[in-house]
């Protein structure tokens, strides 16, 4: 492998490494590797004049936020070993989603709706780097969706939080305040993740090339497939493995190293 420059995004944490015309991109990862070894350093490697994109699509639990939120909500009712089980093999893609979601769902019921207020303030917590994602993406005139297979009632309070311009997610069914148990039809599960993204390039009049995605579960490969630059965020491992890009080791700004963004351009919020 041969470059023909190194630039640095942040002294110490991130660089570009610039390959000379004509470089294998294959065996220029693979040399790259190589030479990391099991040092924690995260390696992308793309064309240089597409990299910046308009529009960000983020799945939520485990990516924008540290928990999965439903788990957190079983764990009121002492439920949470066994729906984060179910929660962990649906990431995995061992089972599919949406079955999966109803059956977890189902455990809840007889809940207040207002348990909701207590698990955000108390229990979820906002991912390293999301606040600065989502700030700079936003100064620079660009698009931000959140669109996850949870549930709105969470989306909504998240999206607002960090400045995502929409949200889209499950609704939980309740009856004078209380669950049901029963999530509304159709279930967001993966198609509806690749339906978004592809609805809003549309009305934003730009190509699926031109968007970048983030999540970390199974339900998640399709949008990271179609988007121009999908990255599998401290992803379930058989995702890390199909994404195109995978960060294992740095936050969320890593989507703006990625873009090519200096640390001197992030918008701190």
């Amino acid at each position: 492998m041969k470059a023909s420059g190194l630039y640095w995004l942040a002294d110490g944490i991130a660089c570009d490494i610039v390959l000379r015309d004509g470089t294998d991109p294959q065996i220029a990862e693979a040399d790259l590797r190589a030479l990391i070894g099991s040092a924690p350093i995260d390696l992308v490697i793309q064309a240089a004049d597409t990299r910046r994109k308009k529009f960000l699509i983020a799945d939520m639990d485990s990516t924008m936020i540290g928990q999965e939120c439903i788990d957190e909500l079983a764990d009121v009712v002492g439920l949470k070993d066994k729906v984060a089980t179910i929660t962990a093999r649906a990431m995995n893609g061992e089972i599919a989603f949406e079955p999966a979601l109803r059956e977890r769902v189902a455990l809840l019921k007889g809940l207040p709706i207002t348990v909701v207020d207590d698990v955000i303030a108390k229990r979820i917590t906002l991912t390293s780097g999301g606040p600065e994602l989502i700030a700079t993406m936003k100064a620079k005139g660009n698009y931000a969706a959140l669109v996850s297979g949870g549930f709105t009632v969470f989306t909504s309070r998240i999206a607002a939080t960090l400045g995502f311009d929409e949200n889209r997610a499950n609704i939980l069914l309740e009856n004078d305040g209380i669950l049901t148990g029963e999530v509304a039809e159709p279930i967001l599960g993966k198609q509806a993740k690749i339906d978004a993204l592809l609805a809003i390039a549309e009305k934003l009049g730009i190509s699926p090339e031109d968007t970048i995605a983030v999540g970390d579960g199974a339900n998640d490969l399709g949008m990271l497939d179609i988007a121009g630059s999908g990255v599998a965020l401290h992803a379930k491992p058989t995702v890390a493995a199909q994404a195109k890009m995978r960060i294992d080791h740095g936050d969320l700004t890593a989507l703006l190293y990625i873009q090519g963004y200096r640390r001197t351009d992030f918008i701190v919020t």
